[in-house]
């Protein structure tokens, strides 16, 4: 038996988180949700997830930290994240790429784009 692959979402806005939620289980994916970002991190250790998106926000740098954190453990550095904000806050996608976020997009068009954004975010890693 075959199980659809992990992601886990993290966001504060309902949208377009939920809308990203929503879209990648019509994707195939199992979807879990994180409402904290510390609950990121435990969620990567504990569930093993193929993908983490998350929106990037005011709590960025706690998120950063916890992203940093899981990078640079062996058994969940593979873990790639999928950041969204507004693409004109460039300071924050700075912050994001830095702490270890593969790829970061713009929250107005990331469910139009998701199949291809998955496609290119997993070929990263």
């Amino acid at each position: 038996m075959v199980t659809k692959p992990l992601a886990i979402v993290f966001y504060d806005r309902l949208l377009p988180g939920s809308r990203v939620a929503t879209k990648l289980a019509d994707l195939g994916w199992r979807v879990t949700e994180a409402k904290h970002p510390s609950e990121v991190s435990r969620l990567v250790r504990t569930e093993g997830p193929l993908l983490v998106v998350a929106e990037l926000n005011s709590r960025l740098p706690e998120l950063g930290r916890e992203i940093a954190s899981l990078r640079a453990t062996p058994e969940t550095a593979h873990v790639p994240f999928l950041g969204f904000c507004d693409p004109k806050n460039q300071q924050m996608i700075a912050d994001a790429l830095a702490a270890g976020v593969a790829m970061v997009v713009g929250d107005a068009g990331i469910c139009d784009q998701l199949p291809q954004l998955l496609d290119q975010v997993l070929a990263v890693e």
